[in-house]
C-alpha cells in the first residue's frame, strides 16, 4: 500500500476546510493543513476533522507548501506520493484516488487534475483564471512542447521526484514552477480530468485585482525564465 500524504495550504478557510479533510479517501495516510495566517476557525475545524495542523506565518501559497514539505522531510518515514489540494472545497476531495492512479498504475511521476470545461461548474473559474491558464499552457506548449492544459492546484507527484525539483517559489508561482521543472527534468506526467465547483468564500488570488495581477506576473515570469535556460 502506497504512503500518500496530502498538503493543504489554508488561509481563512474555516467554512470549507473540514469538508475537504473529511472527504479525502481512506487511501491517504496523513492530511497536513498548513495554516497561513488565518484569523477564523480554520485551525480548529481542520483539527476536528482529523488533520495535522502546521503554522506558517509568512503569507504565500509557496511558503505554506514548503512548510508542509519541511515537516514531511523530518519524519522517520517518507511517503511515496504527495498530493496538493486547495482548502476552499472547489475540488472534489474524493477524486484523489483518480488523480494518483496514473502514478500507482503506470508508474508516472506527476499528475495534474485538469479542470476541463465540461466538468466545471459555471462560474467556478473567473474569466481571468481561464484566460491565464490558456495563456500559460499555450506558452508552455510553444516553448517546451508541453501537453499541459491547466495549472490546477489538485495534483500528485512522487515524493522523491518532488524533492528533486528543489521547489523555490514562495507565492503564486508554485504550480507553474513545478510543471516547468517537471518538463525540464524530463519527468513523466499526465493530466486527469477532474470536476470543479464554486469555492466557499472569496479567493485570495482571483478574487482581488492585486492578486490576479501578481499571480499573472509570477506565472509569466517563471515561463520566460525557463525559456532562456
Amino acid at each position: 500500500m502506497a504512503e500518500i500524504k496530502v498538503i493543504i495550504p489554508a488561509v481563512n478557510e474555516g467554512d470549507s476546510i473540514g469538508k475537504v479533510v473529511s472527504e479525502l479517501p481512506k487511501s491517504v495516510t496523513e492530511i497536513i493543513v498548513v495554516n497561513n495566517g488565518s484569523v477564523d476557525n480554520t485551525v480548529e475545524n481542520a483539527k476536528k476533522a482529523g488533520a495535522t495542523v502546521l503554522t506558517e506565518n509568512q503569507r504565500g501559497y509557496g511558503f505554506a507548501c514548503l512548510k508542509g514539505l519541511d515537516y514531511v522531510a523530518k519524519q522517520s518515514k517518507q511517503p511515496d506520493i504527495i498530493v496538493f489540494i486547495d482548502g476552499d472545497y472547489s475540488d472534489y476531495p474524493e477524486e484523489l484516488d483518480k488523480v494518483v492512479a496514473p502514478i500507482l498504475d503506470k508508474d508516472l511521476d506527476f499528475v495534474v487534475g485538469a479542470r476541463t470545461k465540461a466538468l466545471r461548474e459555471p462560474g467556478s473559474m473567473t474569466p481571468q483564471q481561464v484566460f491565464g491558464n490558456q495563456l500559460a499552457t499555450f506558452l508552455m506548449r510553444l516553448l517546451f512542447r508541453a501537453k499541459f492544459t491547466d495549472l490546477g492546484p489538485f495534483r500528485a507527484i512522487k515524493y522523491d521526484k518532488l524533492v528533486a525539483l528543489e521547489m523555490q517559489d514562495k507565492t503564486y508561482g508554485w504550480t507553474v514552477e513545478m510543471q516547468l521543472k517537471v518538463l525540464k527534468k524530463k519527468m513523466s506526467y499526465t493530466e486527469v480530468p477532474v470536476r470543479y465547483k464554486r469555492r466557499i468564500g472569496v479567493s485570495k488570488v482571483s478574487g482581488t485585482l492585486k492578486g490576479t495581477i501578481f499571480a499573472g506576473i509570477k506565472i509569466l515570469g517563471w515561463i520566460f525564465k525557463y525559456s532562456f535556460k
